[in-house]
């Protein structure tokens, strides 16, 4: 054996996968965005001032709030505007505020969601009488139709009563919605209601397992919507409502009104009570939401 080493066949060297390591870059310092941080002052100071000055004026005494200006610190700040709010019943009249928005949002919710799916699915000429009568509804304001609407009220026996509220206000809020929902519901892919057939599934079957889980954006986005409408109605309980054991936040208010007077510090405190609720339930329920707002929930 005297072949030399250089008469041998080389020998191919397997590539070990590692990618040379790049030399590192120094990062580079950004540009501050003077435009957008500018933009971004006056938009907190937008917010903030009108905040501040309601949170000021809350523990103001009446005969100072005149005398100082809306956003001098008070010089004897006191706690007895929420304690006179608490008194004249805000509580209550928050509790009735959410029983109606409960209800209606439950109503809007499920009259909605199946109105929907039946013009999604169907596609028969009733159907889209239907659909076309709920966005007729878009068009006729409850400011035209309140006279109606108090006399039906009268006539069912559900004056001055709760009820008289929530059946209305759901009724105003469904054009909405159902078209909001029909749009949503419309994303969902023909090959997940054909996968569905193939299971065996019904048509209720389908909506429970597939349409609802699949429209939670949509359903997320109306429940806020029916939530502020029935939060902020101010028609239907002036109308529709006399006694004081049925007000809602938005008549009550009225609480803080003399003949001569209004108790601005003591109905700003009012304000700020019914805004409490409104608050914990964002604060708990924000990322729902928002991805519901954005149209990303669900899917």
């Amino acid at each position: 054996m005297t072949a030399s080493t250089a008469e041998r066949p080389a020998v191919r060297q397997r590539p070990t996968g590692r990618r040379p390591a790049l030399p590192r870059r120094r990062p580079g310092r950004r540009r501050p965005n003077v435009l957008a941080g500018l933009g971004a002052l006056v938009w907190l100071a937008v917010v903030g001032v009108p905040l501040y000055a309601l949170l000021v004026a809350t523990v103001q005494r009446s005969e100072n709030y005149t005398s100082a200006g809306p956003l001098t610190p008070p010089a004897d700040p006191t706690l007895g505007n929420y304690v006179k709010a608490i008194e004249n019943g805000v509580l209550g009249f928050v509790l009735n505020t959410a029983i109606v928005t409960v209800a209606v949002v439950a109503i809007v919710l499920v009259l909605a969601s199946m109105t929907g799916f039946a013009v999604v699915r169907s596609r028969t000429r009733w159907t889209t009488g239907v659909f076309r009568m709920f966005l007729l509804g878009l068009a006729i304001p409850s400011q035209a139709v309140i006279i109606p609407v108090y006399l039906i009220i009268i006539e069912l026996g559900l004056y001055d009563t709760l009820t008289a509220i929530v059946l209305p206000t759901a009724a105003f809020a469904l054009p909405v919605c159902v078209l909001i929902l029909v749009g949503s519901m419309r994303d969902i892919s023909e090959e997940l209601y054909e996968a569905m057939a193939l299971d065996g599934a019904g048509p209720v079957r389908t909506f429970l397992q597939l349409v609802v889980p699949m429209s939670r954006s949509g359903l997320s986005t109306i429940g806020v919507y029916a939530a502020l409408q029935a939060w902020n109605g101010f028609l239907f309980p002036l109308i529709l409502t006399q006694s004081a054991d049925n007000r809602l936040i938005t008549m009550g208010l009225f609480e803080f009104q003399g003949e001569y007077r209004v108790d601005v510090p003591g109905m700003l405190a009012a304000v700020v009570l019914a805004t409490l609720p409104l608050f914990l339930v964002y604060l708990f329920a924000r990322r729902s939401l928002v991805r519901g707002m954005m149209g990303v929930g669900g899917k």
